[in-house]
């Protein structure tokens, strides 16, 4: 069964989606936010769950007090390619407060060179902002680039971690 709830924050409301799990917790499979290129919406037949989601909303909240460096929330590991996945599970691995280049990212999944393209792309896809942090990713000359919720958000949670740019 999906599930959603809404939850407010300094970025905007987050729309979080997930497929309830035992205990009546939610798997997260979406994090969304507002004006976000590519951004989940509510569908018919989901299910209004915000209980399913306190944890996630604790979480959420002792990050963006800068109590909480790392994420850890069940998550649902349906959804996306195999190249994508690769792609995300690098994104888990850099540590909080640190940036890498999508140079880096593809090197790390295997495809460098041309494949830093891909590697943009499968990021762009992340369906997991803030908790997945493609936010960490920036230009190899350190620049901001690409954020599905846009550069300045990029830029105020980098500023939030301490790895401002």
């Amino acid at each position: 069964m999906t599930v959603y709830a809404y939850v407010d924050g300094p970025l905007g409301e987050m729309l979080l989606v997930g497929r309830l799990a035992e205990g009546g917790r939610a798997a997260l499979r979406s994090l969304s936010l507002p004006g976000q290129k590519g951004a989940v919406g509510v569908e018919d037949g989901w299910t209004h769950a915000p209980g399913a989601f306190e944890e996630v909303a604790g979480q959420l909240g002792e990050y963006f007090a800068g109590r909480r460096d790392r994420f850890d929330l069940a998550l649902a590991t349906d959804g996306g390619t195999a190249f994508q996945r690769r792609v995300w599970a690098a994104l888990d691995e850099i540590p909080y407060g640190t940036t890498v280049s999508y140079g880096e990212i593809a090197r790390r999944v295997g495809s460098a060179g041309a494949g830093v393209r891909a590697v943009g792309t499968a990021i762009g896809r992340n369906p997991l902002l803030v908790v997945r942090p493609c936010h960490r990713v920036v230009g190899a000359n350190g620049s901001l680039r690409g954020y599905a919720a846009g550069l300045e958000r990029k830029e105020r949670l980098l500023g939030l971690e301490g790895a401002g740019v």
